[in-house]
């Protein structure tokens, strides 16, 4: 009989292998598979946590902002200024004017170039961009409003809500303190009323009389784009706004644009002098009897174009004063065109007093070109340098930990 032969070892080792591994039941399969899935999620979720983490962090770097700080020289000056606003919640334009105590609702509509015939009742969509009218009064070196807005304080009211949520960060909680004396910034009292202090200014630039704007920066906004759709130059804006390098721009900041405004025959002893009024605008002066539009798309050489309102006066007139340079040639009106196709004659507004309206003839020259931002110096840049700076870091600090999970 032959023996058996013997095992070769990878046999052998099969055969220990069979016997000694424990047979894994589909039900332990299901549990082992449960604790992976439970793993993953818990992976995610400290991923998901660490990330919104981070977003937080970045907008928080973000939206940090100085408080505003318009230059102003011209001591004792008033001025008309504009601002951005940009309501957090869905609002209408009679609310706007009421918070921030517009005078007379025309203006509004004027700054936005709404159409005259728009009502108070209008609705603005939440962070839609309003331009805000208001008086601007200059004293030791800075501009601020005059005297307005004014803020009737509600229960539940912080300086700092107030600051942040009702008038959208124009303003800091610290300038609303020191402007209205306020030893606590913690302690005020619902019903109080506060002022509510806007950056501006009444200087000259370059020489030139502006319209000082107060412009909310967009997220990706660059000092080119900014100075190109304002018709300024970089140049002007880094310099009127103290910034040193245009890559510190930030989405949110606050930013003095100083606006080109039309020429005009306003004299200087007219009730509205100086009648300043900036491209894409209109207002409405000699007690609403007249209204003035600029327009740099109008071949006029941005001359200001003003006419008859036909609106009903205010401040105790009961009728428009005559508005004819003579027969029948009213205000806007051409009275003579010369041979020189460039050059006609107008019956221009020249101004107002407590009785009357004055006008002169004007000339025009329609073949000039109306004034327009340039770009030099400076290059383009969007937002702060230092933010993207600390988002990296921050973003490395996601990844090392993620490493670490």
């Amino acid at each position: 009989m032959n023996p058996t032969p013997p095992l070769s070892k990878t046999h052998s080792y099969n055969t220990y292998k069979k016997k000694h591994t424990p047979i894994i039941t589909s039900k332990a399969k299901q549990k082992m598979s449960g604790g992976k899935k439970k793993n993953m999620v818990v992976w995610l979720y400290k991923v998901i946590t660490i990330t919104v983490t981070v977003a937080s962090v970045a907008l928080t770097l973000t939206e940090a902002q100085k408080e505003a700080d318009f230059k102003c020289s011209s001591e004792i000056a008033t001025c008309r200024s504009l601002t951005d606003y940009k309501s957090p919640n869905v609002t209408t334009l009679k609310e706007i004017e009421t918070l921030f105590g517009v005078k007379h609702f025309l203006d509004l509509l004027g700054a936005n170039n709404f159409p005259s015939n728009t009502k108070d009742n209008f609705k603005v969509e939440a962070d839609q961009v309003v331009k805000v009218p208001f008086p601007c009064k200059c004293g030791n070196g800075t501009g601020t409003s005059n005297q307005i807005p004014r803020y009737k304080v509600k229960p539940g009211d912080t300086l700092d809500g107030i600051a942040r949520n009702r008038f959208a960060g124009l303003v800091k909680y610290q300038q609303i303190q020191t402007a209205n004396k306020i030893p606590d910034a913690n302690n005020i009292t619902a019903g109080e009323t506060l002022w509510i202090p806007l950056p501006c200014s009444c200087d000259k630039v370059d020489g030139s009389s502006v319209i000082h704007y107060a412009h909310i920066v967009e997220a990706d906004s660059t000092i080119q784009a900014i100075a190109q759709q304002y018709g300024t130059n970089q140049q002007t804006l880094l310099k009127i706004n103290g910034i040193d390098d245009p890559k510190s721009l930030q989405a949110g900041q606050l930013l003095d644009v100083p606006l080109p405004v039309c020429n005009s025959s306003v004299t200087s002893d007219s009730l509205d002098f100086p009648l300043l009024v900036p491209n894409a605008t209109y207002v409405y002066t000699a007690n609403e009897c007249v209204q003035c539009k600029c327009d740099s798309t109008s071949n006029n050489n941005f001359m200001l174009q003003c006419e008859p309102s036909e609106l009903k006066p205010i401040n105790r007139w009961s009728v428009c004063p005559t508005m004819e340079c003579s027969k029948n040639v009213l205000i806007g009106n051409t009275t003579t065109t010369s041979t020189d196709s460039c050059n006609s004659t107008i019956c221009d507004y020249g101004g107002y007093n407590s009785r009357n309206i004055s006008m002169v003839n004007a000339t025009q020259n329609t073949c000039a070109v109306a004034p327009s931002g340039s770009d030099s110096g400076a290059t383009g840049s969007s937002l702060s340098g230092s933010v993207w700076n600390k988002l990296l870091i921050l973003i490395h600090f996601l990844l090392f930990f993620v490493y670490l999970l």
